[in-house]
């Protein structure tokens, strides 16, 4: 192992930076150019075929068979022009990652001879092998089938000679195998729900769309030394490593200039993106040594999590061509920060108008505070729910730590919006008004809040920050699908409810705009408790939430349990978003993620500490032994060997304490290994497994220190964050 990690900083150090070569001068020029979008269907597609998907994405309307032939044998004919040779279906499993099963467009003929076929059969749906993706029990081994379903809301896609076709994946018997199915549905509800409250304000409105940006943080690695450590290409996190003596300390890497080798790679991906359509538009250095982010425009949620789950991948790939690995686990390195992936989220009208966004009148002001305060309010009521839609052992490793938020639900509003909410809790509104201008004296007039002008909370999970609000709390390698399928259904929930309250105070004699702001009023006094403006990473905030009656559940298995609780079957059967049959298996492949990810740290940390660590030890040990008695035999005094016995001593006091705690952790493992109940495994996991790591790790770091660095095999913290 030495031989290997010496090898490894050899190789970084005769690194060269390739030539990064743009497809064209400006972005504009080549933008979407593997993308079979509208503008690729208008030139390919009759009018009545594009007049079809158009319905199809915009309306939701089933495209008919004849049609989808149509669009196959157009889409077909883009990809083979641009070099294809495969299709297949791309879809989102519960896997955490995407799949895709390629089939060639070739096909015998039956003289002998060959040609390309792609049917709309082959478009529309395909069957790859349910039982070998997690079902949680929907579906046995020996029931293998499920079906792929193109979404044609999301536009197919040219990836290396392949065309690739954005799909939902469902079971034979219907159920949801994926992240997308659901996610559409629960858009589909507050479409609903949000243009039945916009007819209070504008009948022209006839549909709202959930738009999202996804600011994606992520480490660079040269490729080398993530070979060298087994732990890292084994879990995607250091299981051991001392901290660097210098790190994030000096706060003089955020925002700083990026490093060449860096900057190539990130023109390099960068142009791969936007060619596959995904609109990046920042790039720049995090707070870490070696943390870096990108963001893109905001588009449509549905496309910007495919976008997101695509660039995921899509930054792996490049990265190789420049020896480099790309980390997406949530805390790669102990003791500096971790990476989150903070999802902007706001309400589009098919206007054009942002819901989120303050008015210049009084009439947009109340529109704006009846979606700004049911929001709120949505995530008063279901905030365990939304915990639980971003748990996940990785996570929990970053949440509460100096650089995400903590595992308490708040909201953070900034102090404009919040005096103006207490300003309406407090007024009075006369039930007694007859004149229309009268009433518009009981709302506050809002002031101007533009992005760069509102602060933000960087330890608050939910925060507003000028026409949208800001989901911190999401790990960098989650898919989003989760966390926004249970935002958008929570709104569109609390939006229904919002227009029930409304209606039955008009149907009392109410005028329409005093109704909306009573309950607006009443909203903000019920949802008061998840404002805070303060501290999220304080001890003083985590009893005044406990106070306040707001649940602060730091682990995964026992988060996840608001996803089976009396509140969240009542929402999932009344939106039609999941089925219990769904929801039970959503909780159980979550579980059996969590503990297995325990299971397969704890044998790594096992083999690395009997294989690696303790033999280096050793090896130094015994190097220092044989130095004190060669003193000895020079009949020198024990005084000159004292530093010696004291590093001897500590090496064995360090190797037995790794020793036996290892042992016990094995032992702990094949304990919880036993239990049947996967819940209580995953708790055992967390509770008894998780707990020998940190006190494990500390002596081996304690040895790392110990030992002489010409001997010590893994590559160190210094060498992983700074060589590049």
């Amino acid at each position: 192992m030495p031989n290997i990690r010496f090898k490894a900083l050899q190789d970084v150090l005769n690194r060269t930076i390739p030539e990064v070569k743009p497809p064209a001068a400006k972005i504009s020029d080549y933008f979407g150019a593997n993308v079979f979008d509208k503008k690729k269907m208008k030139e390919y597609l009759s009018t009545e075929a594009y007049q079809g998907i158009v319905n199809s994405i915009e309306k939701g309307e089933a495209i008919p068979r004849d049609l989808a032939e149509q669009i196959a044998s157009a889409m077909k004919s883009w990809a083979l022009g641009k070099g294809a040779t495969h299709y297949t279906h791309w879809f989102q499993p519960l896997t955490g990652t995407t799949a895709e099963k390629h089939d060639a467009f070739f096909e015998s003929t039956a003289d002998g001879g060959a040609i390309e076929r792609f049917s709309g059969d082959a478009l529309s749906q395909q069957e790859p092998d349910a039982s070998s993706f997690p079902s949680g029990g929907i579906r046995n081994t020996f029931e293998a089938r499920g079906y792929t379903a193109w979404d044609p809301s999301s536009p197919a896609f040219l990836m290396a000679r392949t065309l690739c076709i954005p799909t939902v994946f469902v079971s034979y018997t219907g159920e949801a195998l994926d992240y997308k199915v659901p996610l559409l549905k629960a858009l589909s509800v507050l479409d609903k729900a949000a243009v039945d409250v916009c007819h209070y304000f504008d009948k022209g409105i006839e549909k709202v769309n959930a738009s999202l940006g996804l600011e994606q943080e992520y480490f660079l690695v040269d490729i080398a030394l993530f070979n060298a450590r087994p732990d890292l290409y084994l879990t995607g996190r250091t299981l051991f490593g001392h901290i660097s003596a210098k790190n994030q300390q000096l706060e003089d890497h955020y925002f700083g200039s990026i490093p060449e080798r860096v900057y190539a790679y990130m023109q390099d991906m960068e142009a791969e993106a936007l060619l596959l359509g995904i609109p990046l538009k920042t790039r720049h250095n995090e707070v870490a040594p070696s943390q870096f982010e990108c963001a893109p425009i905001y588009e449509e949620i549905n496309l910007a999590i495919d976008h997101n789950q695509l660039l995921m991948d899509l930054m792996d790939r490049v990265a190789r061509r420049h020896n480099f690995k790309v980390l997406l686990h949530e805390k790669p390195y102990a003791g500096i920060n971790g990476s989150g992936k903070h999802n902007n989220w706001s309400l589009i009208t098919n206007t054009g108008k942002n819901l989120l966004s303050p008015g210049k009148t009084p009439k947009n002001n109340l529109m704006f505070l009846a979606f700004f305060v049911n929001t709120i309010k949505a995530v008063h009521e279901h905030a365990d729910l939304l915990r639980a839609s971003i748990a996940s052992v990785n996570n929990d490793h970053r949440l509460g730590a100096n650089e995400a938020p903590p595992a308490i639900i708040s909201i953070f509003l900034g102090s404009q919006l919040n005096d103006v909410l207490d300003e309406i809790e407090t007024s009075r509104i006369s039930k007694k008004i007859k004149e229309d201008n009268l009433l518009w004296q009981g709302i506050p007039k809002i002031p101007q809040i533009l992005p760069d002008n509102t602060d933000r909370n960087r330890t608050s999970p939910f925060a507003f920050t000028g026409n949208k609000f800001e989901l911190r709390a999401v790990g960098s390698s989650a898919n989003s699908a989760s966390p926004m399928t249970i935002l958008n259904l929570i709104v569109a929930e609390q939006l229904r409810k919002f227009k029930y309250d409304v209606d039955k105070l008009i149907k009392k004699g109410e005028k329409k705009d005093l109704a909306l702001l009573i309950v607006i009023k009443k909203y903000i006094k019920e949802s008061k408790n998840i404002r805070f403006e303060g501290n999220g990473y304080s001890e003083e905030w985590e009893k005044e939430a406990e106070r306040r009656g707001l649940a602060n559940i730091k682990t995964t298995p026992k988060a996840l349990d608001a996803f089976l609780a009396e509140k969240a079957e009542i929402l999932f059967a009344e939106t039609g978003v999941f089925t219990p049959r769904e929801a039970h298996a959503r909780h159980e492949i979550l579980l059996d993620s969590f503990y297995k990810k325990l299971q397969i740290e704890a044998r790594v940390m096992g083999e690395l500490v009997q294989n690696v660590i303790i033999p280096a030890a050793i090896a130094y040990q015994t190097k220092l032994i044989n130095n004190v008695k060669g003193l000895k035999d020079l009949g020198l005094p024990a005084s000159t060997y004292e530093a010696q016995l004291d590093i001897i001593t500590k090496i064995a006091e360090h190797v037995n304490f790794i020793k036996t705690n290892v042992d016990q952790m094995v032992d702990a493992r094949k304990t919880a290994n036993a239990v049947e109940d996967i819940r209580q495994r995953a708790i055992d996991y967390d509770d008894k497994v998780k707990s020998f790591f940190a006190p494990i790790r500390y002596r081996v770091d304690k040895l790392e220190q110990l030992v002489d660095d010409g001997m010590w095999p893994l590559p160190k913290f210094r060498e992983l964050l700074f060589l590049k």
